[in-house]
């Protein structure tokens, strides 16, 4: 048995949720930082390497996530409401899904991730998802509301950034003399990278609920 099995075999049940979703918050950081690595990288070989490393943050993701929903048929001791439990877990695997459902769209159209567009969200994906980790870790005792609720104000004003990136980006590409074929994928990404702004703010917005409940 691993030195991690044993410390959960001893861990207070209902303090196991907290540290799934830690971890979970963790992962959507390293997913961020690869894609921004991608996005900046000028060697395409690279940045593909990059781009495709993503998926196994995505596979780790799901992997936590479905621990937090075996560990909820398992306990009836919870931290706090069992819907809440799923709707974060939901939430935050949503983020985890449009970041690399992003990068298929690259992959797979082969699209240059070097663009200014898509490094711009990469740098929104790097601000959403530090902010948050930083509301998730300040669940496990709540003692530091403040935090949470600045991390959750600024999540709400990125996915406005998003929602104005977005527009810029598409008075660019319909200004553009860009080929058809091209400006149908950039507009699928562009699109897909903006849904991402999205569901760090439907996390963010369950988060502030469940302190709303328990604050």
């Amino acid at each position: 048995m691993s030195l991690n099995s044993i410390v959960k075999l001893f861990m207070p049940k209902d303090k196991i949720f907290y540290t799934l979703f830690e971890e979970v918050a963790s992962t959507l950081i390293e997913m961020a930082d690869v894609f921004v690595k991608a996005t900046n990288e000028t060697d395409s070989g690279k940045a593909l390497e990059y781009l495709k490393r993503i998926e196994d943050y995505e596979h780790k993701n799901d992997e936590t996530t479905h621990k937090i929903f075996i560990e909820l048929g398992r306990n009836f001791i919870t931290p706090f409401d069992r819907e809440d439990i799923h709707s974060l877990a939901t939430a935050l695997d949503d983020v985890a899904d449009y970041i690399w459902g992003s990068t298929k769209r690259i992959l797979n159209y082969s699209i240059d991730s070097s663009d200014s567009i898509t490094r711009e969200y990469s740098q929104i994906f790097t601000k959403a998802t530090q902010a948050l980790s930083i509301a998730v870790n300040e669940l496990r005792d709540m003692k530091n509301l403040r935090s949470v609720t600045e991390a959750c104000v600024l999540i709400n004003s990125l996915e406005n950034e998003g929602d104005e990136l977005l527009d810029k980006a598409m008075m660019q590409l319909f200004s553009s003399s860009i080929d058809a074929v091209e400006l149908v994928k950039r507009k699928d990404l562009y699109e897909m990278l903006e849904i991402v702004t999205d569901k760090c703010e439907d996390a963010a917005n369950v988060i502030e609920t469940i302190i709303i409940k328990y604050s």
